[in-house]
């Protein structure tokens, strides 16, 4: 029943209704934009414009060659204020310096990564994290935050962080109830 009367409302003056959507006046359409016809290859037009896009505009060249782009690591601490275009010797004893070696290797198959022999200080490869959390869930008074950030040269602050926020996997084993059923056979 209330879907007769809403028809019975919706088709109320219809005709009336559509005559004056009609009869109203359209907008009218934006006009087009007067687009010029591309120059064929062989056309002069084309030629001169092939020459200034490869002609060489000498302010435009002093300008670029005035721009000095210097690109850091957010994580590295800022360069001195002073620093020259050449490294000294000390400056690149002490970048060697602010590596340490790898205190834990795990052993590459054929299809491994390139083998890394140090690390930056404050940073860890996954091998070292896993072994430093696992060492640190099983042993938790013995290997404890301190000694872990002395060990891998790592912040306190972000030790503290790590062991607090990433746990390793852990695989429990649970044993069948009863003895009769199939076990799978190492091989």
């Amino acid at each position: 029943m209330g879907a007769r009367v809403v028809r019975m409302f919706r088709n109320v003056n219809l005709e009336n209704r559509v005559h004056r959507e009609i009869s109203k006046e359209k907008p009218r359409v934006a006009p087009r934009h007067a687009v010029k016809p591309q120059p064929f290859a062989g056309s002069s037009e084309a030629l001169e414009t092939a020459e200034t896009v490869n002609q060489k505009n000498d302010p435009l060249l002093s300008h670029l060659r005035s721009v000095y782009v210097e690109s850091t690591d957010p994580a590295a601490p800022p360069p001195p204020a002073a620093a020259a275009a050449k490294p000294s010797k000390e400056e690149t004893a002490s970048e060697v310096a602010e590596r340490r070696p790898l205190k834990v290797i795990l052993p590459g198959g054929l299809y491994s990564l390139a083998e890394l022999t140090e690390v930056p200080k404050g940073k860890l490869t996954i091998a070292e994290a896993l072994k430093a959390l696992g060492s640190h869930q099983h042993e938790p008074k013995k290997c404890t935050p301190e000694k872990i950030a002395q060990d891998f040269s790592l912040d306190l602050k972000d030790t503290k962080a790590l062991l607090e926020f990433f746990i390793p996997f852990q695989v429990h084993v649970i044993p069948p109830k009863n003895e009769k059923v199939k076990k799978i056979k190492a091989s």
